[in-house]
């Protein structure tokens, strides 16, 4: 999946700090920190938020846990607030609210 910047010109700095640290003039910290200030950040979803989502592409909780690759029963405990997604999970769900579920399709 493709680097989701917060504009133009985070984009460019932050490829040139990628090649930086690609040739070792900056370190791993360093990295982090302007990944951090750069990319997009993704915001913890409700559990009406998941339900609404999935409801809005109008498919069902099977075929929702096979476009993002988890369980089906993970799709229920998220829509139910047992569970909350993170990480791979939470950008997909960030890019399926923002572009629909073409997006990943």
């Amino acid at each position: 999946m493709t680097k989701k910047y917060r504009s133009d010109a985070f984009a460019s700095i932050h490829e040139t700090m990628e090649a930086l640290h690609d040739i070792g003039a900056i370190g791993k910290q360093t990295m982090r920190e302007f990944d951090d200030a750069c990319l997009t950040p993704t915001t913890a979803l409700s559990a009406e938020e998941i339900r609404l989502l999935r409801l809005r592409e109008q498919i069902s909780q099977p075929v929702f846990a096979r476009y993002l690759n988890v369980s089906k029963n993970l799709i229920s405990d998220w829509e139910r607030g047992v569970k909350k997604p993170g990480g791979p999970a939470l950008r997909l769900l960030t890019v399926v609210q923002k572009k629909g579920l073409s997006a990943i399709a």
